[in-house]
């Protein structure tokens, strides 16, 4: 059998940390194509890593977008700016948020506050003729819906068996083997995302392609670690746990396990997962077990 080469990822060393968000560089159908593509603050990276693969940005055609949250997301209107022809897939449901960002920007900045700015630079409108809704193919690709993390999160497998899978199958920086679950509000579902894994599992891709970070080759013990992990944070919050705790809980987590705690806090804040996981439980009444 020929060998398929793992896809790389496009490390954008956000905040100035290595393997926190990555993006990658897809061989498609109708050309060069970027999965999810960082905020703006990190285009510079981005873009020196287009030149490491013999490209600019204005060779790349499409922007294959996993959600429309800013640190997969953010930078899509500047770079349509720049490259006007650049075509840009989105959810039905995130459609609306790329071209008219006002509503997306001023949540965000309740959560982030001051540091709204050094985090995610500059939120741009995306033409609407540059915004093409997904179906169940793109450029060649299978996409499906992978809402838990978040209502507008698609995923897209490729013929190769590589999913990239954006925040739908946790956050693992690798080559590190714990997986994390990114639940931040307002949109965290615990039963969705339970159902997503099902469907990502069915499925059957043969490795994940994660945005925070790299290419995960034994699927089967990922997901169910994160299936397992989603659980257990979410009867921990439900509980009663305030925010210090789950974060002491999470950072001790990622200790025992011998990750490295400040770039885990880079690629998802342990205190931005509690506030999710928080707003989904006061909506509780009970928590169903784990299968």
């Amino acid at each position: 059998m020929e060998d398929i080469p793992v896809p790389e990822p496009i490390d954008l060393l956000h905040r100035g940390v290595e393997r926190s968000i990555g993006v990658y560089l897809l061989d498609t159908e109708d050309g060069p194509a970027l999965f999810d593509c960082g905020p703006s603050t990190t285009i510079p990276a981005l873009k020196a890593g287009l030149e490491r693969e013999g490209l600019q940005l204005l060779d790349v055609r499409h922007l294959l977008l996993s959600h429309i949250h800013l640190d997969h997301a953010g930078a899509a209107g500047a770079l349509v700016r720049e490259h006007p022809s650049l075509q840009v897939h989105v959810s039905d449901i995130g459609a609306p948020h790329l071209v008219d960002p006002s509503r997306l920007e001023r949540s965000a900045r309740r959560l982030y506050g001051d540091s709204f700015d050094s985090l995610w630079g500059e939120l741009t409108p995306v033409p609407a003729e540059n915004v093409h809704v997904v179906g169940n193919d793109v450029l060649g690709l299978a996409c499906f819906p992978t809402p838990g993390h978040a209502s507008h999160h698609v995923g897209y497998l490729d013929r190769d068996g590589t999913l990239y899978a954006g925040d739908s199958a946790g956050v693992r920086i690798q080559p590190g083997r714990y997986v994390m679950p990114p639940t931040p509000p307002p949109e965290f579902d615990l039963d969705a995302w339970q159902e997503t894994i099902d469907e990502i599992e069915r499925r059957g891709p043969e490795r994940l392609a994660l945005v925070h970070f790299g290419v995960a080759d034994d699927v089967g013990r990922h997901l169910a670690d994160l299936r397992l992990e989603l659980y257990d944070w979410a009867q921990f919050v439900l509980g009663g746990a305030s925010e210090a705790e789950f974060i002491a809980y999470g950072r001790a987590e990622l200790a025992n396990a011998g990750e490295d705690v400040h770039t885990y806090d880079v690629a998802m804040p342990l205190w931005q997962s509690y506030r999710g996981l928080e707003r989904w439980a006061s909506q509780q009444s009970d928590l169903p077990p784990a299968a």
